[in-house]
């Protein structure tokens, strides 16, 4: 059986290896280490088909490293114990040309898995090269995180993925024979969503799909040839963020039922249940806020709750905790309240704290005033005393503007009443 094209076309060496110049340019950070054969641990986190498994494959040949790999879709502890004693019989302990083991998709480890890997990274029994889509510090247990460097890798320009198809069609035995024009790749690149593997995988589709010697790649003939075979939900692709963002939009627009669909759309598509539930907690506190500070809760909850359910049963969890932000009161508050701030920060610098405001842990600051003038809340009606709480050159300035919401015109309300016409509540 033939392999697919973007196995045939895989670089076998660094001088091959396109984009990622930060990583392996002549000033990368991965550079020197590949040349010296002295290579940590490490994850590699990137979006798919920007070249994870390849880099791995190349640090391993390129420091002449036994490799070992598994995925950690279909691998369980026994697996991974099991690779781990073929590697400690081919590479000499505690020396620089330890085994190379190589995951794929290691996100998907559970933790016990994980905790299987954590002896032999730190007795110096394998070199540990993850890759993984999603951010590592949710994903990978902080034990194994902290032994091991985190490398990101960037999605694909569009000069790297057209530097992919030229490629193929010089160096590929195959490709060579026909007489490939590539007229247009604004549809190829499209359909890929940046993904180098995908577009060499479309690519190839279309040229065996044409019977002719001579072909001309042009944007009808690409939408033609792959329209019919798009899946339903690509959770690697530009769908993936197309859905994702219609399900966030749903719910911030107060619509149940868009949001259940494609909260379905989602979980039919099998994507990462946590995924999901992260973003309902972003959206929580970015669309809903203080109009209804339960929603942070709620989806804080349902993010713990999937983590420790999984599929199929947490699909529940997310439909309820997907109508009810949708249905709660909306505001973007404190969202537009940090950005503010932020800018102000950016555009003023480190300005001074407020002498009564400073901490005066010692004598000598006490004597130069820290602290004093300070009033302490507390001792005030209403656990109230007006002082100065911004720095001087920004008095008076407001960041937080309340809500038209029941929740935030209370809050408006309260701080008119403290605050009179300061912030102009």
């Amino acid at each position: 059986m033939e392999a697919p094209l973007a196995e045939r076309i895989r670089p076998q060496h660094l001088s091959e290896y396109i984009s990622q110049l930060h990583l392996v340019g002549e000033q990368g950070s991965l550079t020197h280490q590949i040349a010296k054969g002295i290579i940590p641990s490490l994850i590699l986190w990137g979006p798919p088909g920007t070249g994870k498994t390849t880099l791995a494959q190349i640090m391993a040949q390129e420091s002449k490293r036994p490799f070992f790999t598994l995925s950690a879709i279909n691998s369980g502890v026994k697996d991974i114990r099991e690779v781990i004693e073929k590697a400690k019989m081919s590479g000499g302990l505690f020396t620089a040309k330890n085994p190379i083991l190589f995951i794929d998709e290691i996100h998907r480890f559970s933790k016990s898995q994980q905790d299987s890997l954590l002896a032999a990274v730190e007795k110096g029994w394998i070199t540990l090269i993850g890759a993984t889509t999603e951010n590592p510090s949710f994903e990978v247990i902080p034990a194994l995180l902290s032994r091991c460097q985190v490398y990101v890798l960037n999605a694909f320009s569009k000069d790297d993925l057209e530097q992919l198809l030229h490629r193929a069609m010089e160096q590929d035995e195959i490709l060579k024979a026909k007489q490939i024009t590539l007229t247009e790749t604004e549809a190829l690149l499209r359909l890929s969503g940046g993904d180098g593997r995908k577009l060499l995988n479309i690519f190839e589709l279309i040229v065996n799909a044409t019977e002719e010697n001579s072909i001309e790649i042009t944007n009808e003939k690409v939408m033609q040839l792959v329209q019919k075979n798009t899946v339903l939900y690509d959770k690697t692709g530009e769908q993936h963020y197309d859905i994702v963002s219609a399900f966030i939009k749903s719910i911030r627009g107060s619509d149940p039922n868009g949001a259940v669909y494609w909260l379905a759309r989602m979980i039919e598509g099998g994507e990462d249940v946590k995924f999901i539930a992260r973003r309902m907690l972003i959206l929580a506190s970015e669309d809903i806020g203080n109009a209804n500070p339960t929603a942070l809760i709620m989806a804080n909850n349902t993010f713990q709750a999937v983590t420790t359910i999984g599929y199929p049963e947490s699909r529940i969890l997310l439909s309820q905790c997907a109508i009810y932000l949708a249905t709660s009161a909306k505001s973007n508050a404190s969202y537009l309240a940090i950005g503010k701030a932020q800018q102000i920060v950016k555009q003023t610098g480190d300005l001074p704290v407020p002498l009564h405001l400073r901490n005066a842990p010692t004598k000598l600051m006490k004597e130069l005033g820290y602290g004093d003038e300070y009033k302490y809340s507390h001792d005030y009606e209403n656990n109230f005393a007006e002082q100065e709480f911004l720095p001087d050159e920004i008095q008076n300035t407001s960041f937080y503007e309340p809500g038209n919401n029941a929740r935030e015109k209370e809050l408006r309300h309260f701080l008119k009443n403290r605050w009179k016409d300061k912030y102009g509540y």
